[in-house]
């Protein structure tokens, strides 16, 4: 009876070892989703206090495992003037699918507005266009691994007064 039971324990853990060794080398994770770009840079709200810019940063993930990313340290300029820095939360990659993650921040006014940066501003006021750029890195994580992607992606968009 004792060696059965023993048989039967040892039959489960190899059905279990290689039922786990073949979802591992059925699955693709042999290359990182591909970063395509940003789009969409835009205004979408404008207040005496703060602009709110957001953007969609384009993936494609061609493999059968998902992930994470995560925009940490994303750097947002407005007329060459650095203005804001953009963490995002932690967003699930979708396995063999393109997708987007929304990057919004909120830009304080009065950080537009310095001597420096003051004539420039009024040259977009006057025609209505902001030059605005962000800089910086996107990181990917699966399975222990880690990846990152360099953001440099700069747009000319108008504003409404």
């Amino acid at each position: 009876m004792k060696i059965a039971i023993i048989i039967y324990v040892m039959h489960k853990r190899t059905i279990l070892i290689l039922l786990f060794f073949s979802l591992v080398f059925n699955c693709t994770v042999n290359e990182q989703p591909q970063f395509s770009g940003l789009e969409n840079i835009k205004v979408v709200d404008s207040n005496i206090k703060n602009i709110t810019l957001s953007a969609d940063a384009l993936f494609v993930n061609p493999n059968d495992v998902g992930g994470i990313l995560k925009a940490e340290d994303l750097k947002v300029y407005i007329n060459d003037t650095e203005v804001a820095t953009l963490i995002s939360e932690e967003f699930k990659v979708p396995s063999k699918k393109n997708f987007k993650i929304p990057l919004t921040v909120a830009v304080a006014t009065d950080s537009i507005v310095d001597k420096k940066s003051l004539g420039g501003l009024i040259g977009s006021l006057i025609s209505q266009k902001l030059k605005v750029q962000y800089k910086g890195e996107i990181k990917y994580k699966v399975l222990g691994f880690s990846s990152t992607y360099n953001v440099d992606e700069t747009q000319n968009i108008k504003i409404k007064l």
